[in-house]
């Protein structure tokens, strides 16, 4: 078997790791924050108090997750201008991205009542894992400007190449975030509504020290406004659209985990939560490759630069895939302690322990739809992502429906099936379609 010459070029491997250590690093804040919230919450006396932050922030990560496109669609589409070495259009998106996510914003606040009304319900749990579900979101959806605007902002740093300036944004809004969780909580014992004031708190925060890191941007390449207008807005809003359907059934899939957990009792959705923290930390630590395959494919289809576009997407499986390796060997040594920090609640422990060994597998089924996300969205190909979401969810609840007579094992195997089903039919597609030759000029934005 032929190793691919990139892989013996010690450049390429350097142009990779600039690019997507920042953002491991920084995304390993974000889990670390929810590591901190099960911790804290974790150790107060009763299960249903880490049952209901894990439900009022499913919530909330549903709402937010749902919306990742303005982040995904603005690195695209500002890293293909950055190819194409075209400001104005780089800019353009920046102004349409704000637009969108005040809109979006302003909905999801006039909406929180009927989307809480029917979210709880929905999500399950005793009367008390709902009680402290509820006062979450109702302190949560507040920060949901910040948050979209957040993401706007930061998709337009990835898309320039500029990681270790977000990575900056990431480490310090979340430091901010885990430091508010321990003074509410654990210094003035505000318990669950605590956890959500800290959230709320750095969020605003954090979209502070992004918006200025933006400025500086403007003022280096001495733009004095940005140009809102609306033309090429459909480009953006049908990219968003298919990412939008993408990430709603990813959301279903991961949401129906806690909601079905919550189904089967406190303990078991409170188990499930912690070990649903394992997978973030996996699942941020891949997405660092996930956003250097953004950018490198980005910039090469927008310079039409077929073979950095091969050697992006080679690289970023190579390293990704030992990631995973790492991570399995890693949830497979030091997961019983990792749950021992994470709860001192015995019959929680004891349930995590059990589906520990699903998590151990979990990286090697992940990493593969993880790269290549960041692929097609580098791309814009939001279409192709759309579908193999489609497909991967079928499976999912397919999977789940042939094993639920297992319990929480046919939730955990489904899981895994889920993820492994992404990877396998992206990857798929790649080869049979989305060839070097396929990459075109960008057109007017």
């Amino acid at each position: 078997m032929t190793i691919p010459a990139v892989l013996t070029q010690r450049q390429a491997h350097k142009r990779t790791f600039a690019l997507a250590w920042p953002m491991i690093l920084s995304n390993i804040t974000i889990p670390l924050l929810g590591l901190v919230d099960t911790a804290v919450i974790g150790h107060l006396d009763e299960a249903y108090y880490l049952g209901g932050v894990a439900v009022g922030s499913m919530i909330i990560t549903f709402l937010m997750w749902m919306l990742g496109f303005l982040r995904m669609g603005t690195t695209a589409l500002v890293a293909q201008g950055h190819g194409a070495d075209d400001i104005q259009a780089q800019l353009r998106v920046l102004g349409q991205g704000l637009i969108l996510a005040l809109g979006l914003a302003s909905a999801l606040l006039v909406l929180q009542w009927p989307i809480l009304h029917w979210g709880l319900p929905l999500a399950g749990g005793s009367d008390q894992v709902q009680l402290y579900a509820s006062q979450y979101f109702q302190i949560r959806i507040w920060g949901a400007p910040a948050a979209l605007i957040n993401l706007v902002l930061l998709g337009f740093l990835l898309g320039r190449g500029q990681p270790k300036v977000a990575m900056w944004q990431l480490i310090l809004g979340n430091s901010l975030n885990i430091g508010l969780d321990l003074l509410f909580v654990m210094g003035f014992g505000w318990g669950v509504p605590g956890a959500a004031w800290a959230s709320l708190c750095a969020e605003y925060g954090t979209m502070a020290l992004a918006a200025y890191l933006v400025w500086r941007v403007l003022v280096a390449n001495r733009v004095e406004r940005l140009p809102w207008s609306l033309n090429g807005l459909s480009r953006l809003v049908r990219l968003n659209r298919d990412i939008f359907l993408r990430t709603l059934c990813l959301q279903l899939c991961l949401s129906f985990v806690t909601i079905m957990g919550a189904r089967l009792g406190d303990v078991v959705v409170a188990g499930n939560a912690v070990l649903m923290n394992f997978m973030l930390v996996m699942a941020y630590a891949l997405d660092g490759f996930a956003y250097s395959a953004e950018v490198e494919v980005g910039r090469a289809w927008g310079r039409v630069d077929r073979r950095r576009f091969v050697d992006a997407v080679t690289l970023g499986w190579f390293w990704s895939g030992l990631t995973a390796l790492g991570f399995a060997a890693a949830f497979a040594v030091g997961g019983d302690g990792l749950i021992r920090l994470l709860t001192d609640l015995p019959p929680v422990q004891a349930h995590a322990q059990t589906y520990l060994p699903w998590v151990v597998v979990l990286p090697m089924m992940a990493f593969s739809c993880f790269l290549f996300d960041g692929v097609y969205i580098g791309a814009a190909q939001g279409a192709q992502m759309r579908n193999a979401m489609l497909v991967s969810a079928l499976g999912f609840f397919l999977l789940w429906w042939l094993t639920r007579d297992w319990g929480n094992h046919g939730l955990w195997l489904a899981l895994n099936g889920f993820m492994a089903l992404r990877g396998i039919t992206l990857a798929w597609h790649y080869h049979r379609y989305l060839k070097p030759e396929a990459l075109r000029p960008v057109r007017g934005s």
